[in-house]
């Protein structure tokens, strides 16, 4: 007899869903279903047994996490009614209420609640038509919940794909996707999630990683919660070098230039970076010509084997030093921007 599952959702910064579901797939009673795209987050549908919580709880690259309610499609009826009716059924509902109560706080007679809506296209009806009729579809359900802003019960519905909605309780709060947070925040500081997915790529994690342009430190705390023993930063900004060691006192920062980095050669493992490319922080000189050198003193320190992971709109062909084999450049958008995560092997052997 096959095991019970609990049919799950989480939901990821626009572009990560496949790297994420890779993460999700190398879990023990894990299977992903499907990924879509909800017009502001990346999807993950995946299904797990009971045994997995602790595992599920530990991922770092996924930014909310819910227990799924129900799904629902478009052309079974294109109305906000039909589709509150159809996604709000009392016996699924009742077991997707179970799961979160066995997770984040036991159920009370009296709830506050909210729904959050996100629809691709609104020909047919408005999202807020959507969160209106599922709130009073809920009311009817569980007359004495209230709806509230903020609430203990957040239920979200999500077209993740044309015409598919699918809803689910929210399991995770802030911290899921801010990790332990920031003692100092930098303009422009990288996601966690986005950071946890890049030290993931990085491969083995007995050695040193290196960040030459480590901002607020958050590669830095994603690497050391992820297991590396010795993880290094260095800025140019004497302010990020301060930000960095009041975020991420363990790992060692000084600093330095990327185009020059005080490190011998051939000496870390590993380098992850979120690059500056102009938004937020600028680089001295012309771009093509600074990361041309910055690849190159990068290459330099990074051993036989070695991986490296770096966050960047572009990296031209030309200027990919010798030896690297380009092993990823997945596109993600952050802030509202185009950008990619690069991965490369150091020599073309593999290294991960």
């Amino acid at each position: 007899m096959r095991a019970r599952v609990t049919r799950m959702f989480s939901t990821a910064v626009p572009g990560l869903a496949d790297l994420v579901a890779q993460e999700l797939e190398r879990l023990d009673g894990v299977t992903v279903t499907g990924v879509g795209f909800d017009g502001r987050s990346d999807l993950i549908l995946f299904e797990m047994n009971r045994a997995s919580w602790d595992e599920i709880w530990s991922l770092r690259v996924v930014e909310d996490l819910f227990v799924e309610v129900d799904r629902a499609e478009r052309a079974d009826g294109d109305r906000a009614d039909w589709i509150a009716q159809r996604i709000w059924r009392p016996e699924r509902a009742e077991r997707a209420l179970s799961v979160w109560s066995s997770q984040v706080r036991p159920l009370a007679g009296t709830m506050a609640y909210r729904v959050i809506a996100r629809v691709l296209q609104e020909n047919r009806f408005l999202r807020t038509d959507l969160r209106r009729e599922l709130s009073q579809r809920i009311a009817l359900v569980r007359p004495r919940w209230k709806v509230a802003d903020p609430a203990q019960i957040e239920v979200w519905v999500s077209e993740y794909r044309p015409g598919q909605l699918i809803a689910g309780l929210r399991l995770s709060g802030a911290a899921m996707r801010q990790h332990a947070g920031r003692a100092e925040e930098r303009q422009g500081a990288l996601r966690p999630t986005v950071a946890a997915t890049m030290v993931s790529l990085a491969g083995q994690r007995n050695g040193v990683l290196l960040d030459p342009c480590c901002g607020s430190g958050t590669i830095l705390a994603e690497a050391l919660s992820m297991g590396w023993h010795e993880v290094r930063g260095i800025d140019i900004d004497p302010d990020a070098v301060r930000i960095s060691g009041l975020n991420v006192p363990r790992a060692e920062v000084q600093l330095g230039d990327a185009r020059r980095l005080s490190l011998p050669t051939a000496s870390v493992d590993a380098v992850v970076s979120n690059l500056p490319f102009g938004r937020q922080h600028g680089v001295q000189g012309d771009m093509t010509a600074w990361l041309s050198t910055v690849l190159a003193e990068i290459s330099r320190v990074t051993r036989p084997r070695g991986r490296v992971v770096l966050l960047a709109p572009t990296i031209a062909g030309r200027i990919v030093p010798d030896g690297w084999k380009a092993i990823l450049a997945h596109p993600i958008r952050l802030l509202g921007g185009k950008t990619r995560i690069w991965a490369f092997d150091r020599d073309g052997t593999g290294g991960a």
